[in-house]
Order: structure tokens, then C-alpha cells, then sequence
């Protein structure tokens, strides 16, 4: 039997956000096709890159959550293609449920995430998505900002690995059946 979470009110979360440029809202349209653990609280967020793409994410809060307490966070996206209500969802989510505030986020140009052009491979944009979500959670009040991972799935496992040799926020990193896009896309995909 699932218990349903006490909804954190959105204007408290919006409250301790300190990003310009970044959304909080509640997640209205729930299109995700994993098993939801109704215990854990999800927001739709959007926040922009250094590229001036508008990435869309949603933002899992744990368990008994507390905006007074300072909280480690996880950000996570992949595989390549794939979106938040998919696989990256369901990490955040299993990473909320262990006490993480988590990021499950859609790449630019892919999902709800802006750009014109639609679903391309671009290894340097995707890397810049890590650090934009590591500048969303850092600057939520309720998240500790020396206390940020990464996790990337598949396609975007690389990317991940880029960001946190790049970005010194990023505490540690973990890939799920990591592959090389970067490769890959170099090798016009006819790479072993």
C-alpha cells in the first residue's frame, strides 16, 4: 500500500530557489511510463544553459522533505534520446527515495527542453546541460552545493564524465550501461 506524500507547497520551493532565469511549477500533466512511488514528490522545473537553451526537468524531493535542511542532490539524464518521464525519471526517483533531491532532465533539443532543430547529437551542449542542472540545485537553498553528483545513462554517460572533470561542483559521477556517443557521433555511428 502507498502512502501519498504531503504536497510541498510550489510558492515555498520557488521561494528557495535563488536562479533567475529557472521555474518551479507542479507538475500537472503527469506523463512519466515508470512505476511512480506516490511517497515521493515530483515539480516540472525548466532553467536555462550557457547556450541559451531552456532545459525542462523535473525536480524529485525525498521523502518527509524539509525545506529547513540542506539535502545532497543528484543530477541524471540519458539515454541519448530519451526523456525525463523515461529511464532518468525512474533514477531520480529511486535516488529521492534514498534522501537525494534529484534532477531527471530532458537534453536540449530533446523532449520538452528548447531548440529549433530537433533530437541532434551535440556532445558539448549536452555536457553544458550537466553543469545548468548542477547551477539549478546549487542555487536551491535546500540542497547542500558541496554536495552535487551526476549520474548518466547509456548514450549520456560520457557527457556526464565531461561535465565532472569540468565542473568542479560535481562531487562524484556514476554511468548506467555506459556507451560512447561521443565516439559514435565522431564515427558518423559506424564505430564497433
Amino acid at each position: 500500500m502507498h502512502t501519498t506524500y504531503a504536497a510541498v507547497p510550489t510558492k515555498t520551493l520557488v521561494h528557495d530557489s535563488q536562479m533567475n532565469h529557472a521555474t518551479i511549477k507542479d507538475l500537472d500533466n503527469d506523463t512519466r511510463v515508470f512505476a511512480v512511488d506516490k511517497t515521493i514528490e515530483a515539480k516540472k522545473v525548466t532553467f536555462q544553459n550557457r547556450y541559451g537553451f531552456d532545459v525542462a526537468g523535473h525536480l524529485y524531493l525525498p521523502k518527509d522533505f524539509d525545506d529547513k535542511k540542506q539535502y545532497k542532490a543528484v543530477v541524471v539524464t540519458g539515454p541519448f534520446g530519451a526523456v525525463k518521464e523515461q529511464s532518468s525519471g525512474l533514477y531520480a526517483q529511486e535516488m529521492a527515495k534514498n534522501g537525494f533531491v534529484a534532477v531527471a532532465f530532458d537534453p536540449s533539443t530533446t523532449g520538452e527542453s528548447s531548440g529549433k532543430r530537433r533530437n541532434m547529437g551535440s556532445p558539448e551542449i549536452f555536457t553544458e546541460d550537466y553543469s545548468a542542472a548542477v547551477d539549478f540545485v546549487s542555487n536551491l537553498k535546500f540542497v547542500n552545493p558541496q554536495q552535487i553528483g551526476a549520474i548518466g545513462i547509456c548514450g549520456l554517460s560520457g557527457m556526464a564524465i565531461t561535465a565532472a572533470t569540468n565542473d568542479t561542483r560535481i562531487k562524484a559521477v556514476a554511468t548506467s550501461a555506459m556507451y560512447d556517443m561521443s565516439d559514435s557521433i565522431r564515427n558518423h555511428y559506424q564505430g564497433d
